[in-house]
């Protein structure tokens, strides 16, 4: 797999995951993608620790929200 193609599918998976943000806990998009996008899990999909992006993105969706509620408690 190339790197471009790599790039192409975490992007699929970071826009499926910012949807599903959305759609699961009723915020915008744009609120959604500000979470996602300052969450430390994103960063980890970023670098590929633990095969993250191999999870469901409702899956992951959760796991930024509740980090996301942790840091804004």
């Amino acid at each position: 797999m190339t790197e471009e193609s790599k790039m192409v599918l975490r992007g699929d998976k970071c826009a499926d995951i910012i949807q599903c943000i959305s759609a699961m806990f009723n915020v915008s998009l744009e609120l959604a993608a500000d979470i996602f996008y300052n969450s430390d899990t994103s960063v980890l999909i970023e670098e590929g620790v633990a095969d993250l992006h191999c999870r469901s993105s409702r899956y992951l969706a959760q796991c930024v929200w509740d980090e996301y509620k942790e840091t804004h408690a």
